[in-house]
């Protein structure tokens, strides 16, 4: 995994933050912070979306987003979790982990010079 995969990740990760900034700041501490990390996360998606394949990079942007934020608001903050959520972010997670796989090669052979 080159450090293009890496950045997506926390790219990714970060949106579960300002996802569930959105439905919990009440403040303008809170809000500024939100603030902050929505333009972090973009700003390193179009970074990433301009040496990986794009379709790919959104995919797993938002299936990391959604997937987190589902987990994280039922660990977090009490929202109830069935079965079948969890199924189907469990399908999400095969769904872009097949994105990835079959994605292709380009940014590596960039970041080694081929």
């Amino acid at each position: 995994m080159n450090r293009y995969w890496l950045l997506l990740i926390a790219a990714g990760l970060s949106e579960v933050g300002w996802v569930s900034g959105l439905k919990h700041a009440d403040s303008w501490w809170t809000w500024t912070l939100t603030a902050m990390v929505i333009v972090a996360s973009f700003w390193v998606l179009i970074a990433v979306s301009k040496v990986l394949p794009v379709g790919t990079t959104y995919a797993v942007f938002t299936g990391i987003g959604a997937a987190g934020t589902v987990l994280g608001e039922s660990i977090f903050f009490a929202e109830p979790l069935s079965w079948a959520k969890l199924l189907l972010v469990l399908l999400m997670i095969v769904g872009i982990a097949g994105l990835k796989l079959t994605a292709g090669h380009e940014a590596e052979d960039k970041e080694r010079g081929e």
